[in-house]
C-alpha cells in the first residue's frame, strides 16, 4: 500500500486530550518528516509546563510557537496560552489576539483554517477529545481543500462532544483510538 506524502499535521483538542497528547506526541518517530501544529483548550495563564514535558520525552523538538517563525519537519508546536495560532501561506506561524472563536482563544477552527489554506492536501487534522465543537468546521475546511481527516474515536474520548460533532460536520478518512492514530502517523513517517 503506497502512503501519500504530507507536510503537516494538525491536531486540536480540548477536555480529556492532554492525556491523549503525552501519549502521542512522545510517542511519534524522530524521522517523522511533517512538522506537527497542535491547539488544545487551556487556562489563559497557564504556562509553559506541557511544551516542557512533552519535549523532555520525545524524539522530536516541542517547542511553543513563535510568531513569524518558519515552519520547520519534524517539530512539534504548540499554541501559546490565550493566542490563536495561525498558519500563513509561506508556511510560518502566526500569533493573534483576535476575539476567541468557539469560545476559544486559541481556536482549534482558526488553525485548521489556516494550515489548510497553506497546505491543502498536504494537510493532516486530527480532532481529539473535547466538550464542544471547536475544531468541526476547520475540519471539514480541511477536507474541502483535499487534506485528510482524522477523529479520535468517541468511545475512547473523555468527553465524546468533539469527536461527534466532527464526525457530524463531515466524512472523515478515519475514525481511530489513540493508539492507531500514533502508528497511522508512524507508517506515514517511514
Amino acid at each position: 500500500m503506497t502512503l501519500k506524502l504530507y507536510d503537516a499535521v494538525v491536531i486540536g483538542g480540548s477536555s480529556g486530550s492532554t492525556d491523549v497528547l503525552k501519549k502521542l506526541i512522545p510517542s511519534l518517530y524522530g524521522q517523522l518528516k511533517m512538522a506537527v501544529i497542535v491547539v488544545y483548550h487551556i487556562h489563559p495563564d497557564s504556562g509553559d509546563y506541557m511544551v516542557k514535558y512533552l519535549d523532555e520525552r520525545s524524539e522530536l523538538t516541542v517547542k511553543q510557537a513563535e510568531d513569524k517563525e518558519a515552519i520547520e519537519p519534524g517539530v512539534v508546536y504548540i499554541a501559546p496560552p490565550n493566542y490563536h495560532l495561525l498558519v500563513e501561506r509561506t508556511r510560518s506561524i502566526a500569533l493573534s489576539i483576535d476575539e476567541p472563536v468557539n469560545y476559544s482563544r486559541p481556536s482549534i477552527d482558526a488553525l485548521f483554517e489556516s494550515a489548510a489554506d497553506a497546505y491543502a492536501e498536504k494537510l493532516v487534522g486530527i480532532v481529539l477529545s473535547g466538550a464542544n465543537t471547536d475544531g468541526s468546521l476547520g475540519l471539514r475546511y480541511i477536507k474541502d481543500r483535499g487534506g485528510l481527516a482524522i477523529v479520535q474515536t468517541p468511545e475512547t474520548a473523555q468527553m465524546d462532544t468533539m469527536p461527534r460533532g466532527a464526525l457530524s460536520a463531515t466524512s472523515v478518512d478515519h475514525i481511530l483510538d489513540p493508539d492507531d492514530i500514533i502508528k497511522f502517523l508512524n507508517r506515514i513517517a517511514e
